[in-house]
């Protein structure tokens, strides 16, 4: 019997760094590492011999255009696809592919969001090859990662100030290495593993409910009688027909060089998730990228519909990106690992200090940088973490870090009664707490997880912010240790520097239930900001501290911060506007049909009848009670909707969406599921939740 070897395929569609070494001349490989290294651009012979030996690969694998593939404000990616073919000099087609356009395209994309970074008639948008990160093949489609700025050099993309932020959490982080003695290391990297959660619905459900093909979620949907209280979904059997489509998800992203490593069921039923092997963090956030778009390619072709949105179904889990960060030095030391040595252990307390003065000094930028609008209806709730930012770290660490302070330890969990704050490091284990699903902060051995990011979202902008927020802190700590030259000087400078951070910053630590009402309490009592919604916590974006964090870390100029601000509010008062519409669409020209013509068998079935069941009457009254407040709420929205229409600031219309909008909505909401919860199921035709999360698979 013939073996077929799965793996066979893999990074066939890549043009990684061991296929350029590969098939590159060695002083143009060199040369290319060397201006990966040295973050150089590259003269215009490499270039072209870089993008000969990528054309005639692309040929060999059956590409016949290329794209300079970029991420726009939008939070998708973007492409323009152009042939290899030109005409020669004789007339005849020539096959070119130039170093000049592998360096630089000119999309134009001036429909692209920019915030006033451009106006209309200035159109001219630039796209440069981002070579950190590998071209690859898909639809027989040369992709080469680029970043997108305009004319005069704002960003107008998410990658371009990741790798800004990138470089500048490797400059500080490898700083606190070097003064505490390890000289050799000369790049700190930032590595990332994303999970990504899902649904998985059949497509014919999915195309006859009209809120899910405009909005990607369920605006109205009485449960189902079992939801996921028996928790019979999580990590059970994958059925059949999903392990097919998991199978062909597996091999596209393998080709791809994607480490898919780990798929199963998750809690919500036709809730699933994938998880790749980190890698660094512009890398791994490509990849995310390409992991929603071949989900829901693949998906389709399976007659399936993949739902990336946060919360398409009211009621029961929605769906997260697990941002797992940690920093690992050029020759592999992770950073938030203590080591087994005193100077290592007092290393790693100088990164997780940091990392807490971090995030409780910018947890209201944390807060936004990893929402949206459809966030707003999953955190909280069904294993989301809470709209509070706090960080959980594990009574082991936590008693550490009590203990630095002078503080009574607040778990007996070492059984070494002699325990030290800095001897104490070395046993801290791989696993040494168990997992706080409501931190939106957690620390996991060696890394931390940030919970909070929603499913559909770019994980670009929470990874800036991590980035940035965190290098900030490490550059302060480093300007107080540059100028001590001894050892047990700049060990104990650093461990009265962490005290310092802990008595200051210890609020941020949480160790409790974040979904409590007790919690929400004692964050108040702390001052911790508690920020509902994503549109109200887009002002953290253009804070005088906020600006001034990343204009002193050269991510982003102040101009480029208000465009940003005006483009995420603008996206949220359109789809939350969007939202509205086709509620009431839907209300209007199917719900209210449905009543009426439910009333209308009901009311000429009891005419029919010598002597009708009481029940005719009640249901009929019910029925034309419910029609009433339906039609009245609807109006109710439509006047409202019309209404904040006319404010003209995009952020004030978004809070008055949000506050005035949004409550009407559920509102109806709740009207029309009490009508489905007792309606005639065979006169109802828009997919019920037991539908579609019971009869898909």
């Amino acid at each position: 019997m013939k073996i077929t070897d799965p793996f066979a395929e893999f990074g066939s569609m890549l043009f990684d760094e061991s296929l350029m070494k590969e098939r590159l001349p060695y002083p143009i490989y060199k040369k290319w590492k060397e201006t990966v290294a040295k973050e150089d651009s590259l003269d215009r012979n490499t270039a072209d011999a870089i993008a000969h030996a990528m054309k005639r690969w692309a040929q060999e694998n059956g590409a016949t255009h290329f794209t300079h593939w970029f991420q726009p404000m939008t939070g998708s990616t973007a492409e323009k696809h152009d042939s290899f073919i030109e005409p020669g000099e004789d007339g005849k087609p020539l096959v070119r592919f130039s170093g000049k356009s592998l360096i630089k395209g000119e999309p134009d994309a001036s429909s692209f969001p920019s915030g006033g970074l451009r106006a209309t008639f200035e159109a001219r948008g630039y796209t440069y090859w981002d070579c950190t990160s590998p071209a690859f093949i898909r639809d027989h489609v040369l992709c080469i990662p680029t970043v997108f700025v305009s004319y005069n050099g704002e960003s107008l993309d998410k990658k371009a100030p990741l790798l800004k932020s990138i470089d500048a959490i490797s400059t500080a982080a490898t700083r606190i290495v070097n003064i505490f003695g390890d000289k050799e290391v000369r790049r700190v990297t930032p590595m990332v593993g994303l999970e990504q959660e899902y649904f998985l619905i059949d497509k014919r459900f999915f195309e006859q409910r009209e809120d899910l093909v405009l909005t990607g979620r369920t605006l109205f949907g009485a449960m189902a009688a079992k939801g996921q209280e028996l928790e019979d979904h999580y990590f059970g059997s994958i059925p059949s027909r999903v392990a097919a489509f998991m199978k062909e998800v597996d091999q596209e992203l393998w080709k791809l060089g994607i480490y898919a490593k780990t798929e199963h069921n998750e809690v919500a039923p036709c809730q699933f998730e994938i998880a790749p092997i980190f890698s660094n963090a512009n890398i791994a956030i490509d990849q995310n990228h390409l992991t929603m778009e071949i989900l829901r390619k693949t998906a389709d072709k399976h007659g399936f519909a993949c739902l990336l949105h946060e919360k398409p179904f009211a009621g029961i889990n929605g769906s997260g990106k697990h941002n797992n960060w940690s920093l690992v030095t050029d020759n592999n030391q992770n950073l938030f690992e203590p080591g087994d040595k005193p100077a290592e252990n007092v290393r790693f307390l100088v990164f997780v200090c940091a990392f807490i003065k971090a995030v409780d000094t910018h947890a209201e930028l944390l807060r936004m940088s990893s929402s949206g609008a459809g966030n707003d209806h999953r955190l909280g709730a069904n294993e989301a973490p809470p709209a509070i930012i706090s960080i959980y770290l594990g009574s082991y660490i936590e008693n550490v870090l009590n203990s630095l302070m002078g503080a009574e330890r607040t778990v007996e969990d070492h059984p070494d009664s002699s325990f030290a704050p800095i001897s104490g490091l070395a046993y801290i284990p791989k696993d040494n707490t168990d997992r706080n699903r409501t931190s939106p902060l957690a620390f996991t051995g060696n890394k931390f997880e940030f919970r909070m990011v929603g499913s559909s979202l770019s994980p670009s902008f929470a990874n800036v912010v991590l980035n940035t927020i965190t290098a900030d802190a490490l550059n302060e700590i480093a300007d107080q240790l540059s100028d001590l030259k001894y050892r047990q000087d700049i060990r104990s400078k650093a461990l009265e520097i962490c005290t310092d951070i802990l008595r200051q910053h210890q609020r941020i630590l949480f160790s409790g239930d974040g979904y409590s009402e007790e919690w929400v309490e004692e964050a108040r009592r702390r001052g911790l900001p508690n920020i509902p919604s994503f549109i109200e916590s887009v002002s953290a974006l253009t804070s005088p501290k906020t600006i001034s964090l990343f204009t002193r870390n050269h991510i982003y100029t102040e101009k480029e911060l208000l465009a940003r601000s005006e483009i995420m509010s603008e996206q949220y008062v359109k789809i939350t506007a969007i939202e509205a519409k086709v509620l009431i669409d839907m209300t209007k020209t199917e719900i209210i049909p449905l009543i009426v013509k439910e009333i209308r068998n009901l009311a000429e079935t009891a005419a029919n009848l010598s002597k009708p069941a009481a029940y005719f009457a009640r249901q009929l009254d019910r029925l034309n009670e419910i029609l009433d407040r339906m039609d009245k709420m609807v109006t109710l929205l439509e006047e409202k909707d019309r209404e904040i229409a006319g404010i003209s600031d995009t952020h004030e219309r978004g809070i008055h969406f949000y506050h005035e909008v949004s409550p009407l909505m559920e509102q109806l909401r709740q009207i029309i599921d009490e009508h489905e919860a007792f309606c005639d199921k065979k006169q109802y035709s828009i997919p019920s939740y037991e539908d579609m999360l019971y009869h898909s698979h």
